[in-house]
């Protein structure tokens, strides 16, 4: 397992071409989620163990599958800085439609992912990430506010999108 750490920021060479991502972040769960996997795994062994060995391991099987599918899917979210778009998750909008980049500490995140959260608002958020970044939306017709993504290296993510609106 590798770990998630963000894109280091590009070459001279690489900022040419507008299609190398200014900053690619993969959210993946920490290591201990894989732990949990591994006892669930061993739980669906656990489970069919009355039955005999071949079920016994086939219940070791399907549940680590399942969980580890379920985990693996989860930690799979996406943020990219690409072609003069921001790609997180599903979403994807052009930089010349966002705004202020707001960089959010751990307690400013708390706060924005709770009581200050606009139910209109994308959010991107997983609960083992504390720290994230807040960008406003300023195309009129779109009905979302803001972009509130989770991100482990919030600083980079602002520079990025800071970067590729400079050179629009």
């Amino acid at each position: 397992m590798q770990p998630s750490v963000p894109s280091p920021a590009p070459s001279p060479e690489s900022s040419a071409s507008p299609a190398a991502p200014r900053f690619d972040e993969r959210l993946t769960v920490p290591g201990s989620w894989w732990v949990i996997v591994a006892l669930l795994a061993l739980s669906g062994g656990l489970v069919a163990f009355p039955l005999g060995t071949v079920p016994t391991l086939g219940g070791l099987i399907v549940a680590g599958v399942a969980a580890g599918v379920a985990v693996s899917s989860y930690g799979s979210a996406r943020i990219r800085v690409v072609a003069g778009s921001l790609v997180a998750g599903e979403a994807r909008v052009p930089v010349s439609a966002l705004g202020a980049v707001e960089v959010l500490d751990e307690e400013e995140a708390r706060a924005w992912r709770s009581h200050k959260a606009d139910p209109r608002a994308f959010m991107l958020m997983r609960s083992y990430v504390p720290r994230a970044v807040r960008i406003e939306i300023t195309d009129p017709a779109d009905p979302t506010p803001y972009l509130y993504l989770s991100s482990r290296d919030p600083e980079g993510l602002a520079a990025a999108v800071d970067a590729v609106r400079g050179e629009a």
